[in-house]
């Protein structure tokens, strides 16, 4: 017998196989999206008392294809084809094949969903929602509460999304756009893990439940995928990251900044693992943007205090990254480094470039405050600080940001 939570585990695992499957025989995303969904919450309420199948994936297919099967034999239109379609396949067609057959493994879906769910067609905030509901296997419930917006919002989001992809053959992409696919898969993955270590919203700094998702289905991309550097380095990335989860908050919620976090709280596990894979991404090809970042992620975790930081190794990755991506956060974490290496002044003159770019965002400002602040311009901080908590969104952030300007208070 196991437990629900452990059945939940199971269901998140075979849940982009079991619609692969149903996608990659009928087609309909859409509606086999809502097949399985009947399909996993069928499971959920029987396997916990009645106990999990021999083979779980097999029932859940067989269930599915069950539910779709009579949802698309209801359209009298659509009769005449499926029952045509249900002579030509084979008995065992939709069973899960015991270890050992030679067939293409079902694991190859999850990668083909989440290329289909990140189609070049969706807007970025469709891309997440759909892979968080048809990969992730998550409700659209609890996508909604995750992103702060009402449950029929996001509804009518996942809804757009899937008939948008509506005709998308299921299948990964050919040699000639297999690279920009991915690139896309990944970055969809690295923002739902944003969202969730830092929310961008709201009253909580961080959304546990989105990050633990977002490494999840790295976890599996790198799976099928183990030799390609720039997963790996995101997995990595991601863990070294998310291993000082439980020292950025304070008892009462606040924000506790990276330099005054207690070190003995971080997950040494996390940061063993995260470590061991950014050595590993680095040697699978020429370092690219996650690969340099999970490398200088490992350089905060493996300081014992904040003081045994090496920033100017940090500071050459920052050199090497912002070389590879025009994107002006990178060129903000550099300024830092320059900061810490050179002197605050010389930070400072570094972010005159990020003007335009960063205009309006809390970010620039934050830093501003912290690298004024450090030179001994305690008016100028104040003030930087001030603007920052107006334009943050996250109520955490802010409270933390005007905590610093009330200190520098003459």
């Amino acid at each position: 017998m196991r437990s629900a939570g452990d059945v939940e585990d199971l269901l998140r695992l075979h849940a982009p196989q079991v619609l692969g499957a149903l996608v990659r025989r009928y087609g309909h995303f859409d509606e086999a999206e809502d097949a399985v969904q009947e399909a996993l919450l069928a499971a959920a309420r029987a396997w916990p008392d009645r106990g999990v199948p021999d083979n779980p994936r097999g029932w859940l297919i067989k269930v599915a294809s069950r539910r779709l099967t009579d949802q698309l034999r209801s359209d009298a239109a659509r009769r005449r084809r499926e029952e045509s379609a249900a002579l030509m396949t084979p008995r065992d067609a939709f069973t899960a094949p015991p270890p050992g057959e030679a067939r293409a493994p079902s694991q190859d879906d999850t990668l083909t969903l989440l290329f289909l769910c990140c189609d070049p067609s969706l807007a970025p905030a469709a891309q997440i929602a759909l892979t968080l509901r048809a990969v992730g296997g998550l409700t659209t419930a609890e996508i909604a509460r995750a992103h702060l917006v009402p449950e029929a919002t996001m509804a009518q989001r996942i809804s757009r999304a899937k008939q948008k992809v509506r005709g998308v053959p299921f299948r990964q992409p050919g040699p000639a756009d297999r690279d920009g696919r991915l690139a896309a898969v990944l970055q969809v993955l690295y923002l739902i893990f944003n969202e969730g270590y830092t929310a961008t919203s709201g009253a909580a700094l961080h959304r546990a439940d989105l990050a633990r998702e977002a490494i999840r289905l790295t976890r599996a991309v790198r799976l099928l995928l183990p030799r390609e550097g720039a997963v790996t380095g995101l997995l990595a990335l991601m863990l070294l990251t998310d291993a000082r989860s439980a020292a950025r908050t304070g008892p009462h919620g606040e924000l506790v900044p990276l330099d005054e976090q207690d070190r003995s709280l971080w997950d040494t596990a996390a940061i063993g693992e995260g470590t061991v894979l950014v050595e590993e991404a680095l040697r699978q090809g020429p370092a690219g943007v996650y690969q340099l970042q999970a490398a200088i992620a490992a350089l905060h975790d493996e300081a014992a205090r904040a003081d045994d930081t090496d920033w100017p190794q940090i500071l050459a990755l920052y050199d090497i990254l912002v070389r590879r991506t025009p994107e002006p956060m990178a060129e903000l974490g550099r300024a830092v480094a320059v900061a810490m290496v050179h002197g605050p002044r010389a930070g400072l003159s570094q972010l005159s470039a990020l003007e335009e770019r960063l205009a309006g965002h809390h970010r620039l400002e934050s830093v501003r405050g912290h690298l004024l602040e450090r030179a001994g311009d305690l008016q100028g901080a104040r003030a930087a600080y001030q603007v920052a908590a107006q334009r943050t969104l996250s109520r955490p952030e802010s409270r933390y940001l005007q905590m610093r300007a009330a200190r520098l208070a003459p």
